[in-house]
């Protein structure tokens, strides 16, 4: 596969990811703040646009402008126009590896981005955010379908895990300090499509340490940031097609994953709560480097060449080589 198209696919996981979890974490926050008058609505939106990694403007903020700058903007990079638009900008420039039903979904998708911003804008922003959650999952389940179980896909399915990790630690940190017998703790939840879930295997007890928990470790829930870290190492073994190693992984990519898997899997338990936002920015970090050693590794054919716009796909910061 070249070099190219794999970055595409990689890119257009992360992008879709985000948006999906953008939106979910956006949804509940808005209900949040117009439910319970007890919030401040500067210090909230404040709050979310640092978990988000946007840089917060110097007027207050309330619901609306936040909105606006997180779900409608156009010009603020990482918002969820800006990241779905990512997405189909990528998938143009690599349709001969997605299937046409992948592209056309993107595509309607942003097409309608308008008009659901119109209806938001009247109605409230709740249909905005559902239907965001609904074209990405019905993207991801078309990939499923139609995708063959290549290099195509597991670029595709590496990019996915890693931006989940990366917005399920962020979600959390947002929680970090907050008292174990807080209520906020159910918006962490609800933001990572995890609540009835967890109400089910926990028979409802509502518990700081067991959120954390099913988040951070559960085996079986598909977005917990163990399943995500599980997912993305099985499929840089896939990817390499060298013989296995006899004294451990050879690249960085699969060494910060396995680092990362091992440190929550051998925790004792009942200390997740112990040094959390210690630990979740070490995930954050470990996101971050991930990247830049896929990028090094899958993408650049020399190390000196700078990783400068995850968008610009095509450009002189990649290279048309076989991988």
């Amino acid at each position: 596969m070249l070099a190219r198209n794999a970055e595409s696919l990689y890119w257009i996981g992360r992008y879709v990811e985000r948006a999906d979890d953008m939106a979910r974490i956006l949804d509940v926050a808005v209900h949040q703040l117009l439910d319970d008058a007890s919030v401040d609505p500067d210090r909230t939106s404040r709050l979310l646009l640092r978990v988000l990694g946007i840089d917060a403007p110097d007027t207050p903020l309330d619901v609306r402008s936040v909105t606006e700058l997180v779900a409608f903007s156009r010009n603020q990079v990482g918002s969820i126009i800006d990241s779905l638009a990512s997405a189909r900008e990528n998938a143009r420039g690599a349709r001969e590896v997605t299937s046409s039903e992948m592209w056309e979904c993107l595509n309607t998708t942003y097409n309608g981005l308008a008009e659901r911003e119109r209806a938001a804008k009247r109605l409230g922003p709740h249909e905005f955010f559902r239907y965001v959650e609904e074209r990405a999952a019905m993207f991801a389940g078309l990939a499923d379908s139609t995708l063959s179980r290549d290099d195509g896909y597991r670029f595709l399915l590496l990019g996915r895990s890693i931006e989940r990790v990366d917005m399920l630690a962020r979600m959390l940190l947002s929680r970090a300090g907050d008292r174990p017998s807080s209520p906020a703790w159910v918006t962490v939840l609800r933001s990572a499509g995890a609540h009835d879930t967890y109400l089910r295997t926990y028979r409802g007890a509502l518990d700081a340490n067991r959120v954390v928990e099913f988040i951070l470790l559960d085996r079986l829930f598909p977005r917990s940031v163990f399943h995500a870290i599980r997912q993305a190492e099985l499929c840089l073994a896939e990817l390499d097609h060298q013989p296995d190693s006899r004294v451990g992984p050879r690249a960085e990519a699969q060494r910060l994953l396995g680092r990362a898997r091992s440190e929550l899997e051998f925790l004792p338990p009942g200390v997740l709560l112990e040094d959390l936002q210690d630990r979740l920015a070490g995930l954050q970090e470990t996101c971050r480097e991930l990247g830049e050693a896929i990028a090094l590794q899958y993408f650049h054919a020399a190390p000196w060449v700078a990783w400068t716009d995850a968008r610009a796909v095509g450009g002189d910061a990649v290279v048309e080589g076989e991988l």
